[in-house]
């Protein structure tokens, strides 16, 4: 009888070893399970600091939003060699050491364009005080320039962008829409260029009232 008893305890200890195994088995996989949730988070987290890195920076404004194809602020100014009415060739090289407020615009004599003419006029002492020299670009002949400046009384440098070659590569040859029609034409815009012929500033397109007045703030914070 004795052994008999002995022999049921051990098969109770036995029974209850295999049952208290169970929950060991559902603790496996509680454990599989966290650890299964804690490398899908790390996935997530991973993947949005990769989409953070591949960003693309901002890059720096001056002001309105520039047209395609016009240099951008810190790039070297396209290089031109144009004809003028009053001094011969003139080309960009030349005013290396100073700024240079290079503007163009779309015809002489026409309204906009002689009053944003003569406001460089008027103001070009200023504009010389601050370092600056001002030329003007349209596509219009040397001897257009000439009545025009005559005109006027106009002493800053004129040239003359015939084939429009320049005004493409400052990216100011552009379609517009006259009064229902389109055709290619400039786009009225300033360059900024510093002493070492860089573009510091653009006005991508110009509205000719307090235009000069703030090319002149932007000279004096070069």
């Amino acid at each position: 009888m004795k052994t008999q008893s002995v022999s049921r305890k051990k098969t109770t200890k036995k029974s209850v070893k295999k049952v208290s195994k169970k929950p060991t088995a559902k603790k496996a996989v509680k454990k599989s399970v966290k650890k299964a949730v804690g490398k899908k988070s790390t996935s997530k987290k991973i993947t949005v600091k990769n989409t953070v890195s591949k960003k693309t920076p901002k890059l720096k404004s001056s002001g309105s939003k520039a047209l395609h194809g016009m240099p951008a602020v810190g790039q070297l100014a396209p290089a031109f060699a144009l004809k003028s009415d009053t001094s011969g060739v003139v080309s960009l090289s030349k005013f290396v050491g100073k700024n240079v407020v290079l503007y163009f615009y779309p015809k002489d004599d026409t309204p906009g364009c002689t009053v944003e003419a003569c406001s460089f006029q008027e103001n070009k002492n200023k504009l010389m005080s601050a370092g600056a020299v001002v030329i003007g670009v349209s596509p219009d002949s040397v001897e257009s320039h000439a009545k025009f400046r005559k005109k006027y009384g106009l002493d800053f440098i004129l040239v003359a962008d015939e084939d429009h070659k320049v005004a493409e590569s400052y990216g100011v040859w552009v379609e517009k829409n006259m009064y229902g029609k389109k055709k290619m034409g400039i786009q009225r815009a300033t360059f900024l260029i510093d002493p070492s012929g860089r573009v510091a500033y653009v006005w991508p397109k110009v509205s000719v009232e307090g235009h000069t007045e703030a090319v002149l703030d932007e000279l004096r914070n070069l």
